[in-house]
């Protein structure tokens, strides 16, 4: 898994938590009153349910462009396994120069 995908389901692991401790926030303050606090609690528990659909649309995306960049990468391979070959065996090589030279 690639630096930037762990960081993008760092990002999703966290929002979806911040969202679990917002929902269970408003579960704990149903005890409050006052007008104030009921307007407030209802323009918060809106935007909680947009972030909820936003979150999973982005979560959408991100999924369907990973399953296309793999189903891409794969009709490549198969069609140009020489050149793949030599790509791989060229980064390899690249990496090794790499982790020799900071040693």
């Amino acid at each position: 898994m690639s630096s930037v995908e762990q960081q993008n389901d760092r990002l999703m692991d966290d929002l979806n938590q911040v969202i679990r401790d917002a929902e269970e926030m408003l579960k704990n303050t149903e005890q409050q009153s006052g007008e104030g606090f009921r307007a407030a609690k209802a323009r918060f528990e809106s935007t909680l349910k947009n972030a909820k659909e936003e979150l999973a649309k982005v979560e959408e995306i991100v999924v369907t462009r990973t399953k296309d960049a793999a189903r891409a990468t794969d009709v490549y391979v198969k069609e140009n396994p020489w050149q793949s070959v030599g790509i791989s065996a060229g980064i390899g090589l690249l990496v090794g120069l790499l982790i020799a030279r900071n040693k």
